[in-house]
């Protein structure tokens, strides 16, 4: 008894002096490493395992044959830098204050490098990082991708820096993040002769013209570019030795700068590919229904990790769905939220929407306003315009019904919109009005509230010139309540 009670008191007088070093080895044994792969304003319905008629993906393909497709994931904003800080800080944009497209995160905010370091990883980003301030995404720079999603070609890529980086340390975990540039405008890469603009099959919210055509076709080239480079990375992966421990997420971000996708509330802009490969844990060839949207990301990557994504010290508006990847659950979230607001791509358009995965509700707060994106419909500054296709549906609007309705469609909107995405995922139909589902429309404006209300959203004044600024300059005007 006495030998017994000696023991207690000398593991007591152990875990006082180590403190919680072993249990933060052991998660760290036990953690897999992290590959994160994104596109730059790839529609997820053009990839071929999504149903896409176009696109020529073998690697992307292959990925999804050896891991987990997610076939309902989202992102809150469809724009750039707002679903990007999403990801990295597992916060709604309201939350993080990075809820509009060039702006900047609350001072306070962090990030997966700062949720990641205490269980022992080393985290880096290489290409587009499109997050402010810098502060919050102290990520490890990795060199090899280019970082701008605008240049006029894209810079040449060179692995050796990705392959520094994961082998640098093998006796410690990593999570990697590359951010590719492709297939954003200017669409310039790949091989356009893979894709004869009288063989292509265009999605219903596109207009038929032959700008389109080509413009589209360009666009798709770029996809397969960006797809060669995936299978380039993956392949770096095993060399490395280390692809069995590694949890590869591959997501192509919102939809691409074509009207009705990118810059909006509509499925084509916030539905999102993510496909997750993690060998002997996640089943091969296998989809899921789980809802999931990207500020699930950080917690599901804490969790992995060895951490407690519920402590309220990290601050997560998602969850972990840890369970979903490892085929223990098959849902994770009954809803998908999301917001846009407008400037400074345009004159001010807020819209708030939600989706349960069967039906998308959206809200237009100013119906009364011209819809307006200055990138896709105008001409800056004398600059190469990237997006001619536009102009080429308002000079035939006059001749053909559908080109008019789809301009119409984009500019003038109701002050709602409900669509029965699982039979109409391109949001041809709006059921709104139709009374047959006002209990539907009901529940998901209900849902849609009560978020809002928990982000401490203002609605129309946050979308303007002045609460912009302030944001970039970190002093943002509209806190969000604990």
């Amino acid at each position: 008894m006495i030998k017994r009670r000696s023991m207690i008191v000398f593991l007591t007088v152990v875990l006082l002096i180590v403190g919680p070093l072993p249990l933060v080895r052991f998660a760290r044994a036990a953690s897999p490493n992290v590959l994160v792969i994104l596109a730059d304003d790839c529609s997820f319905s053009d990839l071929s395992i999504y149903g896409g008629r176009n696109a020529k993906t073998p690697n992307i393909d292959r990925l999804a044959s050896q891991g987990l497709t997610f076939d309902k994931a989202y992102v809150s904003a469809a724009m750039c830098q707002p679903c990007r800080a999403e990801f990295f800080t597992g916060q709604f944009p309201l939350r993080n204050g990075c809820a509009w497209n060039h702006s900047a995160c609350r001072p306070e905010t962090r990030s997966l490098p700062q949720y990641l370091k205490p269980f022992g990883y080393r985290t880096g980003i290489a290409g587009k990082v499109h997050v402010q301030p810098q502060d919050c995404f102290p990520f490890e720079k990795v060199r090899g991708f280019d970082q701008s999603a605008t240049r006029e070609p894209t810079q040449t890529h060179d692995l050796k820096g990705v392959r520094d980086f994961l082998t640098r340390d093998k006796s410690q975990p990593f999570c990697l993040v590359i951010g590719l540039v492709e297939p954003h405008v200017p669409w310039v890469m790949g091989d356009r002769s893979r894709y004869p603009v009288d063989k292509i099959t265009l999605p219903p919210h596109l207009a038929d013209t032959p700008k389109t055509r080509e413009d589209f076709a360009a666009y798709l080239a770029e996809i397969t570019y960006m797809d060669d480079q995936v299978g380039e990375i993956l392949k770096s992966l095993d060399e490395t030795g280390q692809a069995d421990n590694t949890l590869v997420l591959f997501s192509s971000e919102q939809g691409a700068q074509f009207p009705g996708s990118k810059w909006t509330c509509w499925d084509v802009g916030l539905h999102t590919t993510l496909i997750a490969r993690w060998p002997n844990v996640v089943k091969p060839a296998t989809r899921t229904e789980a809802i999931v949207q990207y500020a699930d990301i950080a917690p599901t990557l804490v969790s992995l990790a060895g951490g407690d994504p519920v402590d309220a010290s990290f601050g997560f508006d998602g969850s972990s769905f840890a369970e979903v990847l490892r085929g223990e659950k098959a849902k994770h979230r009954k809803f998908a939220y999301a917001i846009h607001n407008n400037f400074p791509e345009g004159p001010p358009y807020p819209i708030r929407s939600i989706t349960d995965g069967e039906y998308r509700y959206i809200h237009n707060l100013t119906p009364e306003s011209l819809y307006i994106e200055k990138h896709l419909m105008g001409l800056l500054g004398g600059s190469s315009i990237h997006n001619a296709y536009w102009s080429s549906w308002m000079a035939t609007a006059s001749e053909s019904a559908d080109t008019q309705r789809l301009v119409q469609r984009y500019m003038l909107r109701p002050s709602y919109e409900l669509y029965h995405t699982a039979v109409d995922p391109a949001e041809m139909k709006n059921l709104s009005a139709d009374p047959a589902y006002s209990h539907i429309q009901e529940q998901l404006r209900d849902e849609l509230g009560r978020w809002l209300i928990s982000q401490s959203d203002p609605g129309t004044l946050i979308d303007n010139s002045e609460a912009h600024a302030a944001a970039k300059r970190g002093k943002h005007i509209y806190p969000v309540k604990p």
